[in-house]
């Protein structure tokens, strides 16, 4: 017997993602995959303490007011996702064994524990779907358009993972295509006055990551995941201040790149 569900999301609850500066202008199109740390009401808390849900393990801490900054100082359109990625990771691809992560870090997550395919399926229609719909439209839209796209996805990382330091102030992630990512590593490199990762602390994977392989990859798109330490940036001078820094790098790498 096939098992129905309904809709994860009540009438009520926000949507799976919000958009600003939707009519920006400029080539530069940024997402934030770990915006928010919502938990849809129909999960509870997954089990695990209200603590647990202000720390990485639930979203990127400062991720999306940097990103609204960025939006505003590149006139660019950005997409922000809503629900914690403890309800479903939404930068994993859909085989990915950490799409919906029993265990983060240390933390044991029992509403993620067993769940059925009609429980894993609900979670990717209610807020995986319509986030990725809504970026593979707008590409559309500016593909049909002709408009130039530079993909800048945006994300924050702890200091100290796993009781190990963490020596960067900023990473800067890539894939295949390192046109962008050069570029800015070279510009922090030059200024001296940062500790900047190469594909630190984390590396872009077809099998550990969704946005940078399916978006820029597949489609061509110059592109660059920003990573950025979460001292930084958690509070809101903080994420002025690196979303300031960050404009004025993209611009000027995206130049000496040959991408804008």
């Amino acid at each position: 017997m096939i098992e129905t569900l309904p809709p994860l999301l009540a009438a009520d609850e926000p949507p799976p993602y919000s958009i600003e500066n939707a009519h920006g202008a400029s080539p530069f199109f940024l997402t934030c995959d770990h915006a928010g740390r919502r938990i849809p009401r129909a999960l509870g808390d997954l089990g695990i303490d209200q603590r647990e849900l202000q720390r990485h393990i639930a979203w990127d801490i400062g991720a999306a007011g940097v990103m609204s900054h960025l939006a505003a100082r590149l006139d660019a359109f950005a997409i922000a996702q809503t629900y914690s990625r403890l309800v479903v990771d939404c930068n994993r691809p859909l085989e990915s064994p950490t799409l919906i992560t029993p265990h983060s870090e240390r933390t044991d997550v029992p509403g993620n524990e067993n769940l059925s395919p009609a429980q894993r399926q609900q979670r990717i229609d209610a807020v995986f779907r319509p986030y990725h719909a809504r970026i593979e439209a707008e590409l559309d839209a500016r593909r049909g358009a002709g408009r130039p796209t530079i993909l800048v996805t945006v994300h924050s990382f702890t200091p100290v993972y796993l009781d190990v330091a963490r020596p960067w102030q900023v990473g800067i992630l890539y894939h295949r295509d390192a046109r962008l990512a050069h570029a800015l590593l070279r510009l922090i490199r030059d200024e001296g006055e940062w500790v900047v990762g190469d594909n630190e602390p984390y590396s872009v994977s077809d099998t550990s990551d969704y946005a940078i392989p399916v978006y820029g990859t597949q489609r061509g798109l110059a592109n660059v995941e920003l990573e950025i330490r979460q001292d930084l940036i958690a509070d809101a001078d903080g994420q002025a201040a690196w979303a300031g820094r960050v404009a004025a790098w993209l611009r000027s790498a995206a130049a000496a790149a040959g991408v804008l």
